[in-house]
């Protein structure tokens, strides 16, 4: 039967929503900006809606349009993931469990490393549909998953170096970025 365009739209919401929010919130690092973003992410791709070619990709090209509306409103990485305000001083036996903390390591590593990540792990998107999602060639996506694991391997034995809030307003961020020399 036909459908409204409201019906498809609040269909399309239901099945990329919780994908959408995920990635976004694990490239920005803050759930209320991540939600911004994937509202704009549905406005901008439901007005757009006439460019998705093939109904399959829609994943990847929702991620895109989110990709690029995550860049434009960055928020530092440091940021706490639960918007919690962060104490200038780790508590004593913090520092095993910010070790430990994937989602606190995914903070400390690099956007580019961190949405590849988010994507083959979070998301199980395979890596051909990753490529396209982020422009990028199936070759470079396999060296930005490697590069990704090593960075977050390295995030995570090493403690969490929390900022001081005033530092954070400021927009300083610690990532650990590995490129090989």
């Amino acid at each position: 039967m036909f459908q409204s365009a409201e019906s498809r739209y609040n269909q399309w919401v239901r099945e990329h929503y919780r994908f959408l929010l995920r990635s976004a919130w694990a490239l920005t690092g803050s759930r209320a900006v991540a939600e911004d973003v994937v509202q704009d992410c549905f406005t901008n791709a439901w007005k757009h809606r006439n460019q998705l070619r093939d109904p399959a990709l829609a994943r990847a090209w929702l991620f895109q349009i989110m990709r690029r509306s995550a860049l434009r409103q960055w928020i530092p990485a440091t940021q706490s993931l639960d918007d919690d305000a962060l104490p200038e001083q780790a508590a004593p036996d913090a520092g095993l469990d910010d070790r430990l903390d994937v989602v606190k390591a995914l903070g400390r590593i690099a956007a580019i490393h961190r949405e590849v990540l988010v994507l083959y792990y979070f998301d199980d998107m395979p890596t051909a549909e990753m490529a396209e999602a982020l422009e990028i060639a199936p070759g470079t996506v396999l060296s930005r998953l490697s590069r990704a694991r090593d960075a977050l391997k390295a995030a995570m034995a090493q403690p969490a170096k929390l900022l001081p809030a005033a530092d954070l307003a400021k927009g300083s961020a610690t990532v650990t970025v590995l490129r090989k020399t």
